[in-house]
């Protein structure tokens, strides 16, 4: 029977069983899909991967882990009468707060917003067993057996520990004696913090727009034209867009999650898996000039992925499981340091023409994080279009606010420089 603890990181999004961090991806098509379909493809896709059949139990020893439900239900399938092209956001944010509690049900749910020709469907995971990789997998095998229910997946074993991922050459004696060092000084850095009573106790929102292909063509090019990247635009645009409108009270400073599988090829693109390293991106101080910012950004980006470990990144985190409570706690209350964590997923691998439906487009995942600094920015590309949702509570980035920081990014990332 599997069982497995629940890695830090894992620990860190699942943080209760009273708080709900879920990650939500929706595709919209046109054509009909039969009901039965969907029955067909859930289940195939359940058999495929060991975390669709588990549940969490967080009360029967010191540290929550998985374990394998025998009896475990179907993923259930909600079915919504579609009325407008925004009822995929109005369901998102339904789904962010609803908790995966029943024992019996899996950890991820699907809603189907049904029209007569066009439809949304909608990818309901908890985040501590998902990235961006991951439920972009998900919708890409749900499509393909929705058009085609014979298809056959092929399932896989789910590691025991993040120990499976150490390279040969690892030296377990001093890497401890290092991981001691660091579990003592965040313990001393824990207790020194001052109890902080702020909460995020805002209404969470996603604000969400896409770029039509002349104006994401637009932003490409300029990035090869000026020697910089996609991304790194987006970093600098969007830290600059803050400085602007919030002055000193602006960081300067996002924070940048890479695709753990660039590291640990043993996790397939096509895996359920959660943790996703990041890459703190800064702007230097006293610099205005937005494409030399950008210019730096990617540079340093390629340095710290570089020297990025992360499979020791894996393992040392597994050492600091007495100190995750205090994290979250941390995250719950303090500001960060940060203006912004922004993901870049870049295009999405999903084909867009099936036998029977079309997939006409994506919408960038979102998430409501239980943090008080909840800022998230989700980009991705599909069809030739840049698609964009901004994430945070009224409470600490009050709507019209992160409204208006995206209308400034946006006018810095479009404007005409002479090349």
């Amino acid at each position: 029977m599997m069982r497995r603890n629940l890695m830090m990181v894992e620990r860190i999004m699942y943080v209760d069983a009273q708080t709900p961090v879920n990650c939500v991806f929706t595709g919209r098509i046109n054509g009909e899909i039969p009901e039965e379909n969907f029955k067909t493809a859930l289940a195939k896709i359940q058999q495929k991967h060991p975390l669709l059949r588990v549940r969490i139990d967080n009360s029967s020893e010191q540290y929550p882990f998985f374990t394998e439900e025998k009896e475990i239900e179907p993923i259930p399938l909600r079915i919504v009468e579609r009325k407008t092209n925004e009822d995929w956001l109005l369901e998102s944010e339904r789904e962010w707060m609803k908790l995966f509690e029943n024992e019996k049900e899996p950890l991820a749910r699907l809603v189907w917003i049904k029209g007569h020709d066009v439809s949304e469907i909608l990818w309901v995971l908890p985040h501590c067993i998902c990235d961006g990789t991951s439920i972009v997998n998900l919708m890409r095998e749900l499509l393909s057996l929705l058009d085609d229910p014979s298809l056959a997946l092929n399932p896989y074993h789910l590691f025991s520990s993040a120990d499976d991922f150490l390279p040969l050459d690892f030296n377990m004696k001093k890497k401890k004696r290092k991981a001691r060092m660091f579990r003592i000084m965040a313990k001393f850095f824990f207790l020194m913090q001052r109890k902080s009573k702020k909460r995020n106790l805002g209404k969470n929102y996603a604000v969400h727009w896409k770029l039509n292909p002349e104006m994401t063509s637009k932003i490409t090019e300029k990035s090869k034209a000026h020697g910089t990247s996609v991304h790194a635009l987006l970093c600098s645009s969007f830290m600059q867009a803050f400085k602007d409108l919030q002055g000193s009270g602006a960081k300067g400073k996002v924070i940048s999650p890479v695709d753990v599988r660039h590291f640990i090829p043993e996790i397939g693109q096509d895996q359920v898996f959660a943790f996703a390293p990041t890459v703190e991106l800064s702007i230097k101080k006293g610099k205005e000039d937005m494409l030399d910012n950008a210019r730096q950004i990617k540079k340093d980006l390629l340095e710290k992925i570089e020297k990025m470990e992360a499979r020791e990144l894996l393992w040392m985190g597994e050492q600091m499981h007495p100190v995750v409570e205090r994290m979250t706690a941390m995250l719950k209350s303090s500001r960060g340091g940060h203006d912004v964590t922004l993901s870049n997923m870049g295009k999405i691998n999903i084909p867009g023409d099936y036998k029977q439906f079309k997939l006409e487009t994506v919408f960038s995942p979102t998430v409501a994080f239980p943090w008080l600094n909840s800022n998230t920015l989700v980009a991705t590309t599909y069809n030739q279009q840049m698609d964009f949702t901004f994430m945070s509570n009224e409470y600490f980035l009050p709507r019209e606010e992160a409204v208006k920081i995206k209308d400034k990014a946006i006018e810095l990332l479009t404007a005409s420089h002479e090349i």
